[in-house]
């Protein structure tokens, strides 16, 4: 598919739609709004601040996302779901046009490529959507592909696997670059699953020596995401594992090479805000992938199962705010696998969760907390935050989209459209596609 010519009014929900809905529950809303504001006033918070924080906070989408995931055992796709990368796009525009908060979408390849990448952009461009952090692919063989990553890519015993490799990366790179993204996430599936297999040593060097390679070609403006992950589908060592092989990775790198954290890919009961407060004390907290899990990487919507952590998460992603004094600038991503559900009412719901957890953040009174902390009065200085976690936010949430042109309840909005079902009319139904999380 190559560009063509869009007609605005064409795009993703009619506004007519939009304008229906809020009208159906804009009164309640306005009352809801008005309580809050007295409520936090009381606390000498501005609710019109905390409104146009969230208005300024961008979170980006998957387009691996955007089409039903699935499990080693089977995927069960969604009539209407999207085909190709720009049906990807329309889909995120419709997320975005519902929430505010989702202007641009991270691309991956090969499973987005396409022929035509200055036309995608102006593609993504028509529909409001701009271009996130590129991921390379080599954890898995693609059609044609000359060596195989069976036995890892970056970190390969053999050199010319580990050239095919980074030769993908830097492409990675030149298509980023036209497209207009800023950013390159690096995962590798790498490591072992036998004792012996590997030397933990060399591996990492090699690793290292193939990251090189690939930073002396970043733009000047770019920088370079390393993402690690405890297990799968290495499962006696992963070649980058935790969050400290990552850091030292950075470190070893350069300044324009940050780590990435994504939520699931921790052992068991770990602390992860912590991990994030000390990546962001460093100056190491590149990005963070938004999702929930309940056993491993499960990829779950964000806040589906522990929203406690989210807002400690977005706790400390406040905080370093305030120390960065605005030189702190993370890339936000959600990374999702939607097994069962309608992918944009995950993401849309996936939104909410994380817009919610930042706005109970901005209003934790961290004054009265560092006091509570400096008298080691426990109790006070936990409910400093618990406070903050148990306020009904919704309402300046719901703001925040209504002044963005979005919806005061995007689900409902999103059904009231039938989006989805005059997409099955029009989309071919391919029940072999696969968003790549499988």
């Amino acid at each position: 598919m190559g560009f063509v010519a869009i007609d605005r009014a064409m795009l993703g929900i009619p506004p007519e739609v939009i304008a229906k809905d809020n009208d159906r529950l804009m009164d309640a809303h306005l009352a809801d709004y008005a309580a809050l504001a007295a409520r936090l006033a009381r606390e000498n918070i501005d609710i019109e601040d905390i409104v146009a924080r969230v208005m300024a906070l961008e979170v980006g989408l998957p387009s691996w996302g955007m089409v039903s995931g699935g499990t080693r055992f089977a995927r069960f796709p969604l009539p209407g779901e999207p085909t190709d990368v720009y049906e990807k796009i329309e889909d995120c525009s419709v997320v975005h046009q519902l929430t505010g908060l989702t202007p641009r979408v991270s691309l991956h390849f090969p499973w987005d490529r396409t022929d035509d990448y200055v036309g995608l952009r102006q593609f993504g461009e028509a529909h409001g959507i701009g271009f996130d952090a590129i991921n390379s692919n080599t954890f898995q063989d693609q059609a044609g592909q000359k060596r195989s990553y069976k036995f890892g890519s970056l970190s390969h015993s053999q050199a010319q696997t580990r050239q095919q490799a980074i030769e993908h990366n830097l492409q990675c790179i030149e298509t980023g670059h036209i497209l207009g993204s800023k950013a390159i996430t690096v995962w590798i599936g790498d490591g072992s699953n036998f004792p012996g297999q590997s030397e933990f040593t060399d591996t990492l060097e090699r690793y290292l020596d193939s990251l090189r390679a690939i930073y002396r070609h970043l733009p000047h403006d770019w920088r370079l995401f390393i993402e690690h992950k405890m297990y799968e589908p290495a499962f006696y060592s992963t070649v980058v594992q935790d969050w400290g092989t990552s850091i030292l990775c950075a470190q070893t790198l350069g300044d324009k090479a940050q780590c990435l954290v994504d939520l699931g890919h921790h052992a068991p009961n770990v602390n992860i805000e912590m991990i994030v407060a000390r990546l962001a004390q460093f100056g190491k907290l590149g990005g963070f992938h938004f999702n929930d899990s309940k056993y491993g990487d499960d990829d779950l919507d964000s806040g589906s199962v522990n929203p406690f952590q989210l807002f400690l998460v977005f706790n400390e992603l406040v905080s370093a705010e305030i120390r960065g004094k605005g030189s702190f600038k993370p890339a936000y991503m959600m990374d999702q696998s939607h097994n069962v559900t309608d992918p944009i009412e995950s993401l849309l719901n996936s939104a909410r969760a994380i817009a919610g957890s930042y706005a109970k953040a901005l209003i934790v009174d961290r004054a009265a907390m560092k006091g509570y902390q400096a008298d080691n009065d426990v109790i006070m200085a936990h409910n400093c935050l618990r406070l903050a976690f148990e306020t009904d936010v919704r309402a300046a949430l719901a703001m925040a989209r209504v002044r963005s042109g979005g919806a005061i309840d995007p689900i409902a909005c999103y059904r009231a459209s039938s989006y989805r079902a005059l997409k099955a009319e029009v989309r071919q139904y391919n029940p072999n596609l696969g968003g790549g999380i499988v």
